[in-house]
């Protein structure tokens, strides 16, 4: 920034297993976005290594990276990003054209619950329907990984736990690997290990022996 070096990570080292259910959690400039932007290949670091299985994304090209996160990867952000001028189906038959063997859009939308609101407008469903829709979009390309950035931080407690079952049902039923990052502290009970991040810097790794169903969550 100007004459001013901001390091937002540092000395991260941290793998992340298939399948598993990571929450990163930290507060506002913990570095928290910045390492998932990392892991999703939008962003590269000015050192170190980033690996994906036997692929080195540390200095792949601008198109490798759209490879490695159109086959990949999924996104889901606190903001939906949907197109108004779509339906739910059409925001997400979007995505599925960008890659072979994605999954029929409609399939994509049942299984976050929203099968009957297919033909819906955004400006049409609630908040918590939008980011399902998001959801949906984001896996229907059966993505190996799916990161999400605050999920559930534009909505209200109990639409929030509904989105976080979709999350926990994707990442069951799809075997998907998932990082969810969060400053809720209370939501780190669903995932298979937590991952607290301060100052840049890992701070804490926890492994939940017993994970909590996103319903008995202390909100």
């Amino acid at each position: 920034m100007g004459e001013v070096t901001v390091h937002a990570l540092r000395g991260i080292d941290l793998d992340i297993y298939a399948g598993e259910l990571v929450v990163l959690l930290g507060t506002s400039g913990s570095g928290k976005s910045t390492l998932l932007n990392i892991l999703g290949g939008l962003d590269v670091p000015t050192s170190g290594t980033v690996l994906y299985e036997a692929q080195n994304l540390t200095h792949a090209s601008e198109r490798e990276l759209t490879q490695f996160r159109r086959l990949h990867v999924g996104f889901v952000f606190q903001f939906y990003n949907l197109i108004p001028s779509l339906t739910a189906l059409e925001n997400v038959t979007i995505v599925t054209e960008m890659k072979e063997d994605s999954m029929p859009p409609q399939e994509a939308l049942n299984l976050v619950g929203l099968g009957a609101r297919s033909h819906h407008f955004p400006s049409q469903l609630s908040g918590g329907e939008q980011q399902r829709v998001a959801i949906s979009r984001a896996i229907a390309k059966r993505p190996s990984i799916l990161l999400c950035d605050e999920p559930t931080g534009a909505l209200d407690s109990q639409t929030g736990i509904s989105v976080l079952e979709v999350l926990e049902k994707v990442n069951q039923s799809m075997g998907t690997t998932t990082v969810l990052i969060t400053h809720n502290a209370s939501i780190a009970d669903m995932a298979d290990r937590v991952i607290q991040l301060s100052d840049g810097q890992i701070s804490n790794i926890h492994t939940n022996a017993q994970k909590c169903s996103p319903r008995d969550l202390r909100w």
